[in-house]
């Protein structure tokens, strides 16, 4: 058994994840400085910022999705919830993406590593959008209600955005579209699906999923669209990196190919167009003959009954060979007419 004693110079000399987990770590939070950095090189320019979030929520209307406003006076007017969504905002977005990252490593590098790189690009798609096209958020419009501001007083956040008290300065507040938080949000339900077979932590995954795009909206800090967008973005990222992605397109292919198989099959099988009949005179014409002029018509011995063979005197003048083809040819009519 090991001992808290004995097991303090493996954690002390970084053993404790080993080489790869510390190198893990510190890629991650590399990438999250910059990723973090970037953001504040964002044009801050509010007017444009509300404009473009006036369009924003013009479209939305256009689609019957503007239900802002209701679901952040509800959570105005009930602190019980407020509170909670305030934490959740400021917490949860961190905390569930970091721990799902850690579970994700200690099952190997086959479930780690795609999702780590879906996670990097849905980031670097993010950060495009939050550089070219800064988006004020509902709680910087007029007649929305900024749910962490009014709450900070029982938080480590201060009145601007999910940033502690005295880091204001540091976040983007017009980065509202697409709202990451929703799509890394969506990110855990997706990975934890492909990952493992239990419902309850598939369900808890999925519920994550839908608190965190309820909670974005209802605090005001991002519109319905922006769910949306980032919903989208952590899909195509996954669809490009994700070997379950893949997997899927695979099958998609597979089973466009078999369908353009069977509708080819069913063509082949309707046979070819029907040919065009031609009259007996035309046929008659091309193949006998013309006599030449002058000369006497060729005198042909008539035959009698007795010249024959019996058996094509018995069947009306015909070979017993062309009796049975036509026999043949007249029984799937006999079984339609039920002769």
């Amino acid at each position: 058994m090991v001992s808290v004693r004995s097991a303090l110079p493996t954690v002390a000399r970084g053993n404790f994840l080993g080489r790869r987990g510390v190198r893990e770590i510190l890629l991650i939070a590399t990438l999250y400085a910059v990723y973090t950095v970037s953001r504040t090189f964002a044009d801050g320019d509010l007017a444009k910022a509300q404009d473009r979030a006036g369009d924003l929520h013009t479209l939305e209307r256009v689609l019957h999705l503007d239900r802002e406003h209701q679901i952040n006076n509800w959570f105005a007017v009930h602190s019980w919830a407020a509170i909670p969504a305030s934490f959740w905002y400021a917490s949860a977005h961190y905390v569930v993406t970091l721990f799902v990252l850690v579970w994700l490593y200690r099952k190997g590098p086959a479930y780690y590593s795609p999702a780590r790189w879906a996670l990097v690009v849905s980031c670097v798609i993010g950060l495009a959008c939050y550089l070219m096209l800064p988006t004020a958020p509902p709680r910087l419009m007029g007649g929305y209600t900024d749910i962490l501001s009014l709450h900070a007083d029982v938080g480590w956040w201060g009145t601007e955005a999910s940033a502690p008290k005295g880091m204001g300065g540091l976040t983007n507040q017009l980065a509202a579209f697409p709202s990451l938080h929703a799509g890394w949000a969506l990110w855990v339900a997706l990975v934890v699906r492909r990952t493992t077979r239990n419902y309850w932590a598939r369900g808890l995954a999925w519920m994550h999923a839908a608190i965190t795009a309820i909670v974005v909206i209802g605090t005001g800090n991002h519109w319905i669209l922006d769910v949306v967008a980032g919903w989208a973005v952590v899909i195509v990222a996954m669809w490009l990196v994700d070997p379950w992605f893949c997997d899927s397109r695979q099958r998609a292919h597979t089973r466009s190919q078999q369908l353009r198989r069977r509708i080819a099959g069913t063509r082949t099988l309707q046979g070819p167009p029907p040919c065009e009949t031609i009259p007996e005179e035309t046929i008659a014409e091309e193949t006998i003959p013309a006599e030449p002029v002058g000369s006497e018509p060729i005198a042909t011995e008539p035959r009698s009954p007795e010249g024959l063979r019996p058996d094509i005197v018995s069947s009306g003048g015909l070979a017993p060979e062309t009796v049975a083809t036509e026999a043949m040819a007249e029984e799937p009519v006999r079984h339609r007419y039920h002769c």
